[in-house]
């Protein structure tokens, strides 16, 4: 099964602004077919007061197909944008304005996943492109009211979170992904 890292609706030009930083769907489709795009990825986190991480937010989404699968808070790094701003914008959009997210003090990500078209160049596989994802783990202090596809945030203990179910339930190799988000965090075992 590959992954369809969604995509948000391009933002309207505004007057004075000739470059929004998004692409049409006909330009995306195209960039798609001729260069790799970079992403971010967010693992979001409970953690206790010694740092600890307690419980794993995995989102639920349902595919064009009408599929129910599980994923990971991701999206596209817009022209301009910093990754520390991308990151903070696709965990609001996913999560809510009150999810308070804690980003990190460095941008360096647990890892960097590279999608491919096809399966078994990586783990991770996206059938419309080549895609680099900087992915982190990211603590979350507030509620959590999912936004744009996401139908829900399922919050999970870290065990539960790395089972072979749930990494089943997730799509283009986004359980291996989750899996070493936690044993970055020091919580796989």
């Amino acid at each position: 099964m590959s992954v369809r890292t969604p995509d948000p609706n391009p933002e309207p030009e505004l007057p004075g602004n000739s470059n929004p930083g998004w692409l049409s769907d006909v330009e995306l489709e195209e960039i798609r077919r001729r260069l790799p795009l970079l992403y971010v990825e967010a693992v979001p986190v409970r953690v206790d007061g010694f740092g600890v991480v307690t419980e794993v937010g995995v989102l639920l989404r349902a595919t064009a197909l009408g599929e129910m699968t599980r994923t990971l808070v991701s999206g596209r790094v817009m022209y301009g944008e910093t990754i520390r701003d991308a990151l903070f914008r696709h965990l609001e959009k996913d999560l809510g304005p009150m999810a308070f997210p804690l980003l990190p003090a460095s941008p360096v990500p647990f890892q960097v996943a590279e999608y491919f078209p096809l399966p078994g160049l990586s783990p991770y596989s996206d059938d419309r492109q080549h895609a680099v994802a900087l992915a982190y783990v990211v603590p979350v202090t507030g509620t959590c009211e999912p936004r744009q596809d996401a139908l829900e945030l399922t919050w999970m203990t870290p065990e539960a979170a790395s089972s072979d179910a749930i990494a089943a339930e997730m799509e283009g190799g986004r359980g291996t992904l989750l899996r070493a988000a936690l044993a970055s965090v020091g919580r796989l075992r």
